[in-house]
C-alpha cells in the first residue's frame, strides 16, 4: 500500500476558495444595503428628534431654546434648526448637511425634503448656538402653536 501524504489537494482547496469568494459576492451588496439604510435612519432621527426636542422646549419654557439644550449626541456642526414665530404661531425648518440616500431617507419618513433650504430668503431666524454647517443636503419643516 502507498503511503499518501497527509493535507488537502490543490483542488479540494480550490473548491473551498470558490466557496468562499461566492458566499462574499452575495452578501457584500446585503451588507452596502443595511449601512445605506443605517445612515439614513440615523438622519431622519435625528432631524426628527431636533423638531420634537424643539417644540417641547417652547412649549415648557415660552421661549426658543439654544441648540446646546437640544439633542445632546448629535452633531452641531451637520445639524441646524431655523424658525419664524408670528403670534406664537412657530414655523420650524431642521436641516443637515449629513449625507445619506435621498431615496431611502424619504422612505423612512415621508415628510423630509431632499436638497438645499435658503432660511434667508423664507424669512427664517438661525437658532442660538449653530455654527456653519456647510451645504445643506435633507430638511424637515413643521408648524406649531404655542399657546
Amino acid at each position: 500500500m502507498k503511503n499518501r501524504k497527509r493535507g488537502f489537494s490543490l483542488v479540494e482547496l480550490l473548491i473551498v476558495l470558490a466557496v468562499i469568494a461566492a458566499l462574499i459576492a452575495t452578501i457584500t451588496p446585503v451588507a452596502l444595503n443595511a449601512i445605506k439604510k443605517a445612515q439614513a435612519t440615523k438622519v431622519a432621527q435625528n432631524l426628527k428628534t431636533l423638531a420634537s426636542s424643539f417644540e417641547n422646549a417652547v412649549y415648557v419654557n415660552d421661549e426658543v431654546p439654544s441648540f446646546t439644550e437640544l439633542g445632546r449626541d448629535i452633531d452641531s456642526t451637520k445639524y441646524a434648526i431655523y424658525y419664524t414665530e408670528t403670534n406664537g404661531t412657530y414655523s420650524v425648518a431642521v436641516v443637515t448637511s449629513e449625507e445619506a440616500d435621498g431615496n431611502t431617507l424619504t422612505s423612512v419618513v415621508a415628510d423630509i425634503q431632499i436638497g438645499s433650504f435658503d432660511h434667508a430668503a423664507a424669512g427664517y431666524t438661525a437658532m442660538e448656538g449653530i455654527g456653519t454647517i456647510g451645504t445643506i443636503q435633507s430638511y424637515y419643516t413643521f408648524t406649531f402653536d404655542n399657546y
